[in-house]
C-alpha cells in the first residue's frame, strides 16, 4: 500500500509555525517560575517571592512547609521585603541543620521536623536570631525585621 503525500503551500505552513510560536509565547508569559527545591543535611527548603507572581506562589505554598521565613527591613512606617539574606538553623542539639543557606527572595520555606531550633538571619552584616518551634501538623511562621538603613545590597 502506498502513502499518499500531501503538500501544503508554503504560506499554511509558514501560518501554522507562526501560530504556534505565538502560542507558545503567550503561554510562557504566564507562566510562574517555581523556585528550585534544594536539600541540605536531609532538609528541603526553597526561598523567593521576588515580583509578586512569585510572592503569591510561595505564599500560596507555605501552609504546605512546617516552617516559614519572611525577611524584611524597616522603612518608616512599612517594611520593604529583603533577599539574599543568609540563614542558618541550629536543632534543639545545637547541631546545625540549614548552614548559611542564601534566601533568593524575602519568603523562605523548610521542612524541619517537629522540634525546637534556633533561627540566625544575617542581612547587610547584621544579624538577628529567633527561636522557632515547629509542631506535627502546624505549619510556623517567623519574620525577620531588620532596623531601617540596614544594607539590603551587601552581602552578609
Amino acid at each position: 500500500m502506498r502513502t499518499k503525500r500531501v503538500w501544503l503551500p508554503a504560506a499554511t505552513l509558514f501560518t501554522v509555525a507562526v501560530g504556534s510560536v505565538s502560542l507558545f509565547g503567550a503561554m510562557a508569559a504566564h507562566a510562574v517560575y517555581n523556585p528550585p527545591i534544594h536539600m541540605m543535611n536531609g532538609v528541603e527548603y526553597m526561598s523567593g517571592g521576588v515580583g509578586g507572581d512569585e510572592a503569591e506562589l510561595m505564599e500560596t505554598v507555605a501552609p504546605r512547609w512546617p516552617a516559614t521565613f519572611k525577611f524584611a527591613v524597616k522603612d518608616g512606617k512599612r517594611a520593604d521585603f529583603a533577599a539574599e539574606v543568609v540563614v542558618t538553623v541550629r536543632n534543639a542539639s545545637g547541631e546545625t541543620v540549614l548552614s548559611r543557606v542564601v534566601a533568593d527572595g524575602p519568603f523562605m520555606v523548610a521542612r524541619l521536623d517537629p522540634g525546637h531550633y534556633e533561627v540566625e538571619a544575617t542581612l547587610g552584616g547584621q544579624t538577628l536570631k529567633q527561636q522557632v518551634d515547629i509542631l506535627p501538623g502546624s505549619p510556623t511562621r517567623t519574620t525577620f525585621v531588620w532596623p531601617a538603613g540596614t544594607s539590603i545590597a551587601a552581602h552578609s
